[in-house]
């Protein structure tokens, strides 16, 4: 399965590469109409950045599905903060579903967009042995939404809202980008805060680990698929 990975930031696109590398792959880097992308051949892997929030991040998912149409899934790969207490630092998410949580309707009442991923990825990634007891994978809803969660409050609320158990930006953009463009999807993310008053300090503190344990995810993953 052709798959590309979009990273939010720059800063997580390099160590994740980094990461990948470091696991033995190589890289060949390049360009797609504006994109410029690093291509793991081994995976049939594509890895480039998708941009910061919902929209920018949805932009370049739709604009890469649309140059290389033989991609079937798109992953949001990416940091985020713990909404739930049984999350670490260091741990992977692996998003469920994504819920767009920042869709304020206020002439209707309506639930909130939920976008699920695939099935097929998460039953396999559910699958994978927990090799590193350095983190633990974890199953569940992803909350996004343009806003940082700085507040050990507003955290709790955003929990009690979505049944998320973390909390990131982008993955909404990614998720209709692939349903309008009929491909998989599924996001995945790795812990770096536990979206408190601190969670500025520890997003750059712990990006690094964050990061390549997502890495190292991928690579177990893409061995096994």
């Amino acid at each position: 399965m052709k798959t590309a990975i979009l990273t939010p930031l720059k800063e997580e696109l390099t160590i994740l590469v980094d990461g990948l590398e470091q696991f033995g792959l190589r890289k060949t880097e390049v360009h797609s109409g504006n994109l410029n992308i690093f291509e793991f051949s081994e995976f049939d892997l594509l890895v480039a950045c998708g941009g910061h929030g919902k929209t920018q991040f949805g932009i370049k998912a739709q604009y890469l599905l649309c140059q290389v149409p033989q991609i079937q899934l798109l992953v949001c790969a990416g940091a985020a903060g713990a909404l739930s207490n049984v999350l670490n630092v260091g741990d992977v998410i692996v998003a469920t579903e994504t819920v767009e949580h920042d869709y304020n309707l206020k002439f209707v009442s309506r639930p909130l967009p939920r976008f699920a991923g695939s099935p097929q990825v998460i039953k396999v990634l559910q699958k994978l042995p927990q090799t590193d007891s350095a983190f633990s994978m974890h199953f569940g809803a992803v909350a996004s939404g343009d806003e940082d969660i700085v507040d050990a409050a507003r955290s709790q609320e955003l929990m009690n809202k979505t049944d998320c158990i973390a909390v990131a930006w982008e993955g909404a953009g990614g998720a209709r980008a692939c349903r309008f463009s009929k491909k998989c999807y599924v996001e995945l993310r790795g812990i770096t805060d536990t979206a408190n008053h601190q969670a500025a300090a520890d997003f750059e503190a712990n990006l690094v680990t964050a990061m390549t344990n997502l890495a190292q995810v991928i690579i177990q993953w893409k061995v096994t698929s």
